[in-house]
Order: structure tokens, then sequence, then C-alpha cells
């Protein structure tokens, strides 16, 4: 069944194997893909679909040196031919709309202050373009600073269409800005949007939504990932975890989104099938963080019915051809981690198709 047909939103997939959102960092200071990116897309078309990197919908919202934007009309420009190339390919291709809030320096975001739902730093470091940082104490959002901030995810969405895009992935997991409004660990926050479960998935769920409005729900998708822990957005407490993301989930259900996708390490476990019944529309699910996710796994979440989809990083970033390999049981190449963040084509586009 994997390797099945299935309809995401207006898109006939061929099969369903989803191309993680992966960060690459191959476009440079102006945040411009390049032909080295529209290459590295053009050969992954093959694939169900693809979900772009995160990209920043304001310089403020940049999250690390290289990651490209929907900003400028160069990044634009730059995107379009990364989109035309997919589908020429005869590929489908999301972009991801992520906004790094706390997860950022002033060093990257060229001078633009780094916000947060609270004035809470990340314990740890970060990559700036003047080396290795310590995470800033972010300032904490206005209530009335957030219609614009919603508005940043608009805009961007309606340029990612603008540029050829299928759709968006809303970035709501890993720690990013919608994120930090979902966990208390970012979110210490005594108005509208922070306290109760209700409040804190009450700006993910007005974004969601201000994006349906603009662009269609069948061209929005959203990526959550509850108890990941990763940058800061800790969710320790079970109790609270189900509390929040069963209201979120329960919130964007009516909206008929083209999908929901959930990183969580365990797709079999109560809550994440609990919020998948909430959910009741396409469900993607993506195990591969700490393990790489291999072709028997995704062939039996989608086989036993934990998915509609399977979303994998790794093996799509040495796999140029994963779909051709995973089908015929075929060898399949090594993805190497010290190229995942570095420049050039080593590592990126010079991963080879399988040769009869």
């Amino acid at each position: 069944m994997l390797f099945s047909p299935m309809t995401l939103g207006e898109l006939e997939l061929p099969n369903r194997l989803v191309m993680a959102p992966l960060t690459r960092v191959r476009s440079g200071q102006e945040g411009v893909p390049g032909p080295l990116v529209v290459e590295h897309y053009r050969q992954r078309a093959s694939l169900g679909l693809i979900v772009s990197e995160g990209t920043y919908p304001s310089r403020a919202g940049r999250g690390f040196p290289g990651q490209p934007g929907l900003v400028t009309d160069e990044q634009l420009e730059g995107w379009a031919n990364v989109t035309a190339a997919v589908h020429a390919e005869g590929g489908r291709i999301f972009a991801q709309v992520m906004h790094a809030g706390r997860v950022t320096h002033e060093d990257t975001t060229g001078g633009y202050e780094v916000v947060a739902p609270s004035a809470i730093a990340i314990d740890g470091e970060t990559r700036t373009y003047k080396g290795k940082k310590p995470f800033p104490v972010p300032r904490a959002l206005t209530t009335e600073e957030l219609p614009a901030i919603l508005q940043e995810f608009v805009t961007a969405s309606r340029k990612a269409v603008e540029a050829g895009f299928d759709g968006v992935e809303l970035h709501s997991a890993n720690g990013y800005l919608l994120h930090e409004f979902l966990t208390p660990a970012a979110n210490q926050r005594d108005d509208v949007y922070g306290g109760s479960p209700e409040n804190r998935a009450r700006f993910v769920i007005e974004v969601a939504q201000a994006v349906v409005d603009a662009i269609g729900a069948d061209r929005v998708g959203i990526r959550i990932s509850p108890e990941h822990n990763v940058q800061g957005a800790t969710e320790l407490d079970a109790a609270d975890v189900r509390a929040t993301y069963a209201h979120l989930v329960d919130a964007l259900a009516p909206l008929e989104l083209a999908y929901l996708s959930i990183l969580h390490k365990e797709p079999t476990s109560e809550l994440v099938q609990d919020l998948r019944a909430r959910f009741k529309g396409t469900f993607l699910i993506n195990t591969g963080f700490g393990v790489v996710t291999t072709g028997e796994e995704a062939k039996a979440l989608v086989a036993d019915g934990h998915a509609d989809a399977v979303v994998v990083g790794r093996p799509a970033i040495a796999n140029p051809d994963l779909v051709r390999r995973w089908r015929e049981g075929l060898p399949v190449n090594e993805a190497d981690p010290t190229t995942f963040y570095t420049d050039g084509a080593e590592g990126y586009t010079d991963y080879p198709a399988y040769q009869n």
C-alpha cells in the first residue's frame, strides 16, 4: 500500500512517501534558492509529495544561516525555478512556512529583534553568521503584535502559491514560534494566548484559519511534534500534552486541511492515534528523528492502518530514487551527516540513483 496512489487535498499522489522538510542551508546569506537547490528537489520528484525545508515568512523569523525565505522577489524567483523543475518531472511540492521565534539570534536575522511568546531563552547555542552564540532572551510579543505575525504567515503562504508551490505546511513543531505558543516551557503569558491548553493553542488555530481563508484548505497542511522535547520546547506533563493537542486538533478538524503531519517516535501510541481519529482527515506520520525510518517500517505503518502516508528524511536525502529502491527491494545509499549543513553539491545533489 505504501506505493499505491492517494488523494491529498486536490492532489493525486502516485505513492505514499513524503519527503520531510529538511534543513540543508544551501541558499546563501540572501536566502535565495539557486540552481543547486533546484537540482536537489528536482532529483526527488518521484516521491509522492515533497515538503520544502523551512522557509521564513519575515526576516525576524529567520532561524539559521543559509535558510531560504519567502520574502523578497529574488527568493520567490528562486522558488519558482524549484517548483517548475519539480512539476516538469511530474512531482508535487509544498512549502513549509516556518517562523523561528526564539530559535535564532540577531546575528542571523540581520539585526531584527528575536521574539517569542514569552521572554524565556533556550539553554544552549545557535549557529549564526558570526559563529556560535548563546540563544538570547527573546522579547515577548504583545497581544497587539500578534495580528501582524499572523499576517506574515498569510502573506508568505500566498507568495508560496504564486511561486508555484502546490500548497504550504505550517510549521508548528520542533520548538519554533507556533510550537512555542503550545508549550508551557516557552509560553508563560497571562493573556488569552497563555495559561490553559485552550489559550496556548489559540494562536496556532488562528494562523491556520487565516491561511486557509487566504489560499484554501486543500492547499494547507500542518506539522506538529507533541512530546518531541527539542530546542527547549519540553512537554513532560502527559495530561497537559493530551489536553493541548486534543484541543488543537479538534479545532483544526473542521477546517478540512489537506493533512496533519505528526513527528513522534511512537506512531502507534494512544496519543498519536487519538489525534488521528480527532483530525478525521489525511494523516502523515514521521518517526525517523532519533532513528532512521526503514522501508519495512514505512510499509507496515501504512499497511497496518496507522497512517495514510509516511514522512521520511535521511533516506530521501541519500536516495533521490527512494521510491524505486524501496519498492523493488534495492540497496540504499547511506546519508552522510557531516554534509547535512555544509555548502555545495557534496552530500546534496551527488547521491547517485541506482544503476542497473
